[in-house]
């Protein structure tokens, strides 16, 4: 009796599967259709947004495939870093038309909905079906380090420049440097942690024993896995950027401000990837992975991507300065201080995910009506 159900679940979980692939080329196709013919802008917002889904949910299943051979952590190292691609391509066009306030607004709710909406909702999905969820203390206090030094890499530029007469050539120069300091600080970070600390900082999570025995082998071969996980990094650029086309005609036919738009419109499109990948893994009570790639991602976009999107605009001939509004800042601070305070102790429940997405919602509430 017991082989039987579990030979009709696995039977439905490659029905599903198929099912869920055959939409996902689909809407893709679909949302391509639309924008190549230049279907209505709302229409082709609503298409493109459920493709984003469909996408999103194939990027993670290829990223807990790769995370398999590769580790959990590199595992979630690579679900941020490919998750973040789609982000910096966006961000990049953006620089190149000058937008910077909408650059860092956008940066700004990436750095926020990870610590907030993503990690939020993995630790209180995963909390309803585990009680605790236990991950490697060391590692918790190492990120809360580095979210405190990205806090003060972005107040400190912030703070002279409004309280001390500095030049916008001073202001672009101490942006380059404060810039390249984090880019360093983010590759040593990348060797302390893949290499000369590995075991220091390895999870401790175990494989939750209600996974089901199709759950337990990849799906995928280890070049399929990487193959899936490229393809699937390219589907979501592509969809991202027709979204992100759609969204002037969206904002002005509801009549959202630029700073909301940027600051979680754009952001929660840019992080769909790492929202499916990291709830996944947290139901499956591999909460260490769903931190990392939460608050990885968001250490990524601040000590990387945004420095990287400063030596960007320098060489196309008008440099972004790493001055953020004020406004922002708050935003980052209030976000950097609650995530710290509850991932800290290495372990989680549903609750403290709770107090994550009720901070975000507090901050969204106040975006929208600035």
């Amino acid at each position: 009796m017991q082989f039987k159900t579990k030979l009709f679940i696995t039977e439905v979980f490659v029905v599903r599967n198929r099912i869920s692939s055959i939409l996902l080329i689909a809407f893709f196709a679909l949302s391509a259709i639309a924008h190549y013919l230049k279907w209505d802008s709302i229409l082709q917002f609503v298409i493109s947004a459920i493709s984003v889904i469909f996408v999103a949910g194939f990027l993670g299943k290829a990223t807990e495939n790769v995370a398999h051979y590769a580790g959990q952590r590199l595992g979630g190292f690579l679900n941020a870093t490919f998750g973040n691609a789609a982000e910096l391509i966006i961000a990049i066009f953006l620089v190149k038309e000058g937008l910077f306030d909408m650059v860092k607004a956008s940066l700004t709710g990436s750095i926020i909905g990870n610590l907030l909406l993503v990690l939020g909702l993995s630790i209180f999905a995963g909390g309803l079906k585990f009680k605790i969820q236990n991950y490697n203390v060391s590692l918790a206090g190492l990120n809360g380090s580095l979210m405190i030094v990205a806090i003060i890499a972005l107040f400190i530029p912030a703070v002279f420049l409004n309280t001390h007469s500095i030049t916008q050539k001073d202001t672009n120069t101490l942006s380059l440097i404060v810039a390249g300091l984090l880019i360093l600080a983010y590759i040593a970070w990348l060797l302390f942690s893949m290499v000369t600390h590995k075991n220091y900082l390895a999870d401790v999570t175990e494989d939750s024993d209600e996974e089901l025995p199709h759950e337990h082998a990849p799906a995928w071969s280890k070049k399929k896995s990487i193959l899936y996980l490229v393809l699937a990094t390219v589907m979501v650029a592509f969809v991202s950027e027709w979204l992100v086309g759609t969204l002037e005609v969206f904002t002005s036919e509801f009549g959202l401000s630029e700073l909301f738009v940027g600051a979680f419109l754009v952001a929660i499109i840019g992080n769909a990837a790492e929202h499916s990948a990291a709830i996944m893994l947290a139901m499956k009570n591999k909460i260490g992975a769903a931190v990392e790639i939460a608050v990885g991602s968001s250490l990524q976009i601040a000590l990387f991507v945004a420095p990287v999107l400063i030596f960007v605009s320098y060489f196309t001939g008008r440099t972004m300065d790493i001055v953020f509004t004020t406004i922002e800042l708050v935003a980052i601070g209030v976000s950097v201080f609650i995530a710290k305070s509850i991932t800290q102790d290495g372990s989680t429940n549903w609750y403290e995910g709770l107090l994550l997405l009720v901070v975000y919602i507090i901050l969204g509430v106040s975006f929208f009506l600035v």
